[in-house]
């Protein structure tokens, strides 16, 4: 039987979330071999063990081989860059021999087995989950989630599956070449980071599986159609169906608004909440700056803006001049 590869992508500030998602993995698939992509750098006096880790192996983003890997981190803010390494990591695994790959977002944790994918995984080139599976019958509903989705991408990329077969191989180098290149969070320009782009796969490959099982990558954004239910016996379903992983994301802003919005008063979504900030406290990092970011300021300790990102990726004049503008700082900007 072939090992299962299962990676996610993070920075430092999302380590108690890497720690959650791979405790939980180990729960269901200890057999399967985890990566972390680290888009990251230690701050000084910060003492990380990666021996320590729930991950078999931890990947840098120094290690992915990226082309002009100074400025095309510059371009990037945080979230753009965790995601934009994704396509590169998933080609990286397919390339080094792996037959069957699954990525997790970091703020995912399983609440039980996904032998299915696996066994899905034996006949399909790719698997995707989308946001929402039913159509929505309130107004309110169909403007955060139906016309959301038309905003942000049809599925939700918090989880994808791939197997190694040459259609998945083909799939996998096409995603990133698109994002190395337009992984940013642009939705007027039609870019939302890695989304958007798989609104294409089913029709551009063969073999791309859509999993509409609502037990699948259940958040904020379908929980109108997927009431979670716990039954006597501890099992947890939604809409009918056995929860398989819950997507937490942004739990303490906006994610938690819309879940409170489409909970119907159901403490179940809660209980689930309470529990993951539990865990997310177990696992609460020590000695980690708060806001801590390696790519998130200049050298002389000034904050990096969206807005210089974006002046300087689309400044051909300022790429030429400034191949490291990290060591520069913002008054390149002002000449």
């Amino acid at each position: 039987m072939s090992v299962v590869h299962c990676f996610t992508s993070a920075s430092f500030s999302y380590l108690d979330r890497t720690r959650v998602l791979g405790e939980t993995l180990q729960r269901f698939h200890p057999d399967w071999k985890l990566w972390l992509c680290l888009s990251d750098a230690e701050p000084p006096g910060f003492n990380f063990d990666p021996s320590q880790e729930y991950f078999n192996n931890i990947v840098r983003i120094t290690d992915l081989n990226i082309p002009d890997l100074t400025r095309w981190t510059f371009d990037h803010d945080v979230v753009e860059l965790c995601t934009a390494v994704k396509g590169q990591m998933l080609c990286k695994l397919l390339e080094e021999g792996a037959t069957k790959v699954i990525y997790l977002d970091p703020d995912i944790a399983l609440l039980e087995d996904l032998s299915e994918i696996i066994s899905l995984l034996d006949e399909q080139n790719v698997i995707l989950t989308p946001h929402q599976t039913e159509p929505e019958r309130d107004r309110r509903a169909i403007i955060d989630n139906e016309i959301g989705s038309l905003k942000y991408g049809i599925f939700n990329l918090g989880f994808l599956a791939v197997s190694g077969t040459e259609e998945g191989l083909r799939f996998a180098r096409w995603w990133r070449d698109r994002l190395l290149e337009f992984c940013y969070d642009d939705v007027a320009n039609g870019l939302f980071t890695d989304q958007r782009w798989c609104d294409h796969a089913p029709v551009f490959f063969d073999g791309v599986y859509i999993m509409r099982d609502p037990g699948y990558n259940v958040a904020s954004w379908n929980l109108s159609q997927r009431m979670i239910t716990i039954e006597q016996d501890g099992t947890i379903r939604a809409a009918g169906q056995i929860l398989r992983f819950f997507h937490f994301t942004k739990v303490t802003h906006v994610g938690e608004i819309m879940l409170e919005r489409y909970a119907n008063g159901r403490i179940e979504v809660f209980e689930l909440m309470k529990w993951y900030r539990e865990r997310l406290a177990f696992h609460a990092v020590s000695g980690l700056p708060s806001g801590w970011w390696a790519y998130g300021r200049y050298s002389n300790g000034s904050s990096i803006t969206n807005e210089h990102r974006r002046r300087y990726r689309d400044g051909a004049d300022l790429r030429l001049r400034y191949p490291d503008p990290f060591s520069m700082g913002p008054a390149i900007f002002d000449r």
